[in-house]
């Protein structure tokens, strides 16, 4: 199983302290870094010294690192218009020699489109559908060729379809809890799908209904990665396990229930029983980015016993 680092800066994160999280995520041997989109905090937190952009954020990564995978739970749809998105994304590829991933959703926070502006529409799940058709439509249009798209929400006419990532084809995530359109669009769409902060029966649920729609298209199911993002909370002995849980303002039981928390042992069992779901890769969600000790503790022994 994959373990990837999964960071929510809106919470308060300065570039400096994404990038010394997301140097330690490659020296310590994890898959990815990735971290959420978003404008503003949620909770008690300050969210000092203030939000960052998530995809100018993978920029500078990717210059500063090597071999980790990058990328964003979730991207909204609603931030970016999706030929817009599609230049970026494909943009930080190549700064990156082809380490990129896609994460997109509907987006859903409308408090922080009102605190800076942003439209929240409707019909947001509708224009995902099209975000999705025009940025894998641009990507895939042959160097030469143009991209039309004439949707009800966005309209591309004469479009170069430029510029081409360095991946042959950048891996989308689509993800949710939804029962139907959700795994309708991963099924078109995906190369992956993530349910967020789901217990195991959920996850096995989910992905079966991921694996009916693609059969239902003609796609072989186990065409996708099928990937979880879940809350951790690791420590050596129950009192470090309750220290980092208060750290986070989360208690320790609730953890244990909807998380990844407990002794390593502990860990690597609830890991093991998602793993009999069919999910491969799980996304960790650090909450608490100066805990580095944290990061190497699940590397010599969370990581270690998956190899």
């Amino acid at each position: 199983m994959d373990l990837r680092i999964f960071t929510e800066p809106q919470q308060g994160a300065t570039y400096d302290t994404l990038l010394t999280v997301a140097k330690a995520t490659e020296d310590l041997g994890f898959d990815a870094f990735f971290r959420s989109d978003h404008y503003l905090r949620m909770g008690a937190s300050d969210g000092l010294p203030g939000p960052t952009d998530a995809w100018i954020t993978l920029a500078g990564l990717a210059r500063e690192t090597r071999r980790i995978r990058l990328g964003t739970l979730m991207t909204a749809g609603t931030f970016r218009l999706p030929g817009v998105l599609a230049i970026q994304v494909a943009q930080v590829d190549q700064m990156s020699g082809g380490r990129v991933e896609l994460g997109l959703g509907a987006g859903w926070f409308e408090e922080e489109h009102t605190a800076y502006g942003i439209p929240f529409p409707k019909e947001k799940f509708a224009r995902l559908e099209e975000q999705l058709e025009i940025v894998t439509g641009l990507w895939g249009t042959k160097v030469g060729e143009t991209f039309d798209f004439d949707g009800k929400h966005y309209r591309l006419a004469d479009s170069p379809a430029l510029p081409k990532p360095a991946q042959d084809k950048i891996p989308v995530l689509v993800g949710g809890h939804g029962a139907q359109r959700t795994p309708r669009l991963a099924a078109r769409y995906a190369d992956e799908f993530n349910i967020p902060f789901a217990s195991v029966e959920d996850s096995e649920r989910q992905f079966g209904r991921v694996r009916a729609a693609a059969e239902e298209i003609g796609r072989r199911p186990d065409e996708l990665v099928y990937s979880n993002a879940l809350v951790v909370c690791v420590g050596k002995d129950e009192a470090e396990v309750a220290r980092r849980a208060r750290a986070i303002g989360r208690d320790v039981t609730e953890l244990r229930a909807n998380g990844l928390a407990g002794s390593p042992a502990e860990v690597v069992d609830k890991l093991g029983r998602y793993a009999e779901t069919g999910s491969s890769r799980v996304y960790l969600q650090m909450l608490d980015l100066d805990d580095l000790d944290h990061l190497e503790l699940i590397s010599s022994q969370v990581q270690s016993q998956l190899s």
